[in-house]
């Protein structure tokens, strides 16, 4: 009878799925404050940003605004191109090179993404912390003292103000302040810090911003640079003895307002529209992993996600709407990184079916494609669409080590998220007017800085992100296979958006041009990292396995691609962790998944989970148990490592591959009970499934468009209905229609 009731159970949760995942255990509960910025409650809605902790005696808020950039220009660009480079590194004089790329980004403290300012008040008026909760499912912050008074706080979901809530006894004596970030030196302590620390503020040249306060509000009005500002508004009232409310906004250029209709709103109706927003994005998709650790640490994940990317929204940055509230500008400037950061902070949202996040990375590429063509034709001295590696929000390099800051394939890296947004949505009013322009000018370009030698294409100079670092043997005269795999996917892309459009003559033409291409560079070690150049030593970047994840060029399920594969893996294992940051273990964990190395996976998930995070999730670089795993164990925070968590979480459970999707591809043998409900797959295909005791219980497929989905399963399927599915192989073929479900059963 429990047998039959469990399995009962399991078959109503797949019919209405349980979409509510997130529970108490996966929020942020603590019995105090955090008394660091990076161990902070983070809130935020993509555009404005809070960080909720103790500093001295006082509740801090540390406020900040995606947006708010000092983008002064440092790199001067325009005195050499990629041929001058060529030159100085074949004349032995590369010092020249590395003096004009990389100085001024550590010379200058802009350009920067900026913070805002804080908003404080006396815990001495409020109490001792008895209760510090982040509810993950609506986002809201409450904080219990020993006295009875509570306070509560949001960021609105999808408006530009935050709300905060306090009541209790004499909340009169509980008013909020604005403080201002000291951007003039009030001190003699050194000003010329690391990038990676944080340079002072005072390095801007700022005058100090001016506070005004009149009974309810306060506002900072702080200039920047060339007669910008920003400010930041504080208002509030009492509603009666025993309970203030109040709102802030921050602006960016333009006069800060709450207006008259957003501060008339009662705080309950603020809260519906706050908490139903985010309501439906935990509708989403869910999960339930046997592991209480991963679990947790997923659904903070994705709720960061959900914090941090929204439309309208710039991209995410390096911190997101989180910038160090320490007195500094935030580690390695808070800026644009598109050698892996921006690229894999975005990697969650497609399986994750989160496609309104994830386009808030294409919308920005788009906005920004102006810029990038610019530059292209400036730097590299040919027609099409590159991208560079460090860039500001307006899309102008920064400079930087320029083997990755002026990267010659990074806009091949950033056309596979135009390219996932259309074939994990199989939106064809996107593909026609955002996919196939930004992927056929991104090959364009590749095409022509591309030279045939002996018969095959290569680059004038190649390199693999942050190998050798920012040394003349940092450039390869022969492929890397970071760049090359770029290339075929590239050219490969632009075949298919072509095909897909209707343009077959521009199809075979860039499958001709992909043909051009050499194989990877490989020997009893697995791929390279260029040709007869083996991965030497540990290293922090996967960029040598990319064929492997995220490109998926490579395919574990195909004899001729194993082999690659599985050496590869081994000799990372045998180069060890030792020189590895946090985002490392979760790129892994990604690797290991597509080689079905599950409970490898699954380890580096946990050591990502365990060793590499603050006491808030947030993704801290290094290890913070004394070098466990790692040799580095400082703590600059930035978020890619959080994100590719959550992707290979997703990894584990559902793969979408060239041409066909894997269920359940690298599931630990201990894992028998399992499920997730509504995962996207390429094709437009929404997902559930689940296991019990190790069986699988059932799948249900969704079309949101019409299509053919390949399904490969071990295991022997059917369809519960009278929908015919073929086989060939262990990959089934099922034909829907848009918004048609089909439910299979093990048999």
């Amino acid at each position: 009878m429990k047998s039959y009731f469990l399995t009962f159970l399991l078959a109503a949760t797949l019919s209405c799925p349980l979409y509510a995942q997130p529970s108490d255990q996966h929020n942020l509960q603590y019995d105090h404050l955090a008394t660091r910025w990076d161990e902070a409650i983070p809130l935020g809605n993509g555009i404005l940003g809070a960080l909720i902790w103790q500093k001295d005696n006082t509740l801090r808020l540390s406020l900040d605004r995606a947006d708010l950039w000092d983008e002064r220009k440092a790199f001067q660009l325009e005195q050499h191109d990629f041929k001058w480079v060529q030159q100085k590194l074949h004349t032995g004089q590369y010092e020249e090179v590395q003096k004009w790329g990389d100085n001024p980004y550590g010379d200058y403290p802009y350009p920067t993404k900026l913070p805002a300012a804080a908003m404080s008040f006396n815990l001495a008026s409020l109490g001792k912390v008895v209760s510090n909760v982040l509810d993950i499912k609506t986002a809201t912050n409450t904080i219990r003292f020993d006295n009875g008074t509570t306070f509560t706080c949001f960021i609105h979901a999808n408006k530009p103000v935050g709300y905060f809530e306090i009541t209790g006894e004499n909340v009169k004596n509980a008013l909020p302040q604005l403080l201002p970030h000291q951007y003039v030196l009030t001190s003699d302590k050194d000003k010329e810090v690391s990038v990676v620390d944080g340079q002072d503020l005072s390095r801007l040249g700022y005058t100090q911003g001016r506070l005004t306060s009149s009974t309810h509000s306060q506002l900072i009005h702080q200039p920047t640079y060339e007669n910008r500002f920003y400010e930041v508004l504080l208002e509030w009232k009492e509603i009666s003895p025993n309970k203030l409310i109040g709102m802030w906004t921050v602006s960016n250029n333009e006069k800060a307002s709450l207006s008259k209709e957003m501060h008339a709103r009662t705080s309950s109706k603020l809260t519906s529209s706050h908490q139903s927003w985010w309501d439906t994005y935990w509708k989403q998709s869910a999960i339930n992993l046997p592991d209480a650790l991963l679990q947790r640490q997923y659904y903070l994940e994705m709720y960061k996600l959900g914090a941090a990317a929204r439309k309208g929204a710039p991209a995410i940055t390096l911190q997101a709407v989180w910038t160090a509230d320490n007195g500094g500008l935030p580690p390695w400037k808070g800026d644009f990184h598109n050698d892996l950061n921006t690229q894999l902070s975005y990697w969650p949202a497609y399986t994750g079916n989160r496609l309104a996040e994830a386009e808030t990375f294409t919308d920005w590429l788009w906005k920004i494609r102006p810029a990038n063509l610019a530059y292209t034709k400036q730097y590299f001295g040919v027609e099409g669409l590159n991208i560079p590696g460090v860039l500001t929000l307006s899309g102008i390099p920064m400079g930087g080590w320029i083997q990755y800051a002026l990267s010659p394939t990074v806009s091949a890296w950033t056309a596979q998220h135009f390219y996932w947004q259309w074939k994990y949505s199989m939106d064809k009013k996107f593909l026609k007017e955002r996919a196939l322009p930004y992927i056929i000018e991104s090959a364009t370009y590749l095409r022509n800085i591309t030279e045939i030698r002996n018969g095959k294409r290569y680059l004038p100079l190649s390199s693999s992100p942050e190998y050798n670092d920012n040394s003349r043997n940092a450039w390869f005269k022969d492929w890397t296979n970071f760049d090359l795999a770029l290339a075929h996917f590239l050219f490969e892309a632009a075949a298919e958006v072509s095909e897909a459009s209707g343009l077959v003559a521009e199809a075979k033409a860039w499958s001709t041009t992909g043909s051009e291409l050499p194989n990877y560079a490989n020997n009893e070690t697995g791929l390279l990292v260029a040709t007869d150049v083996p991965m030497e030593h540990s290293h922090r970047h996967m960029s040598p396995y990319m064929a492997i994840y995220p490109l998926g060029l490579l395919d574990i399920n195909k004899a001729e691609d194993q082999d690659q594969i599985k050496k590869s893996m081994r000799h990372l294992e045998k180069l060890g962790t030792r020189a590895w940051v946090g985002y490392s273990f979760s790129w892994m964990a990604c690797l290991h998944a597509r080689a079905k190395e599950a409970d490898q996976a699954v380890l580096n998930l946990q050591k990502f989970a365990s060793n590499f995070c603050s006491t808030n999730s947030f993704h801290v670089n290094g290890d913070q148990k004394g070098g466990q795993y790692s040799g580095f164990t400082y703590r600059p925070f930035t978020l890619e490592g959080n994100f590719a968590f959550a992707q290979g979480v997703h990894e584990l459970l559902l793969q979408s591959k060239q041409g066909y999707v894997e269920l359940f591809p690298a599931i630990p043998a201990s894992w028998t009970n399992i499920s997730f409900t509504e995962l996207r797959a390429e094709g437009g295909f929404l997902i559930s499934a689940s296991k019990t005791n190790g069986q699988l219980d059932k799948v249900i497929i969704k079309a949101e468009q019409t299509g053919t989905l390949r399904l490969r399963y071990e295991q022997p399927l059917k369809s519960t209905t009278n929908k015919t599915i073929s086989k060939e192989g262990d990959i089934y073929s099922i034909s829907l229609k848009i918004g048609e479900k089909i439910v299979l059963q093990q048999m």
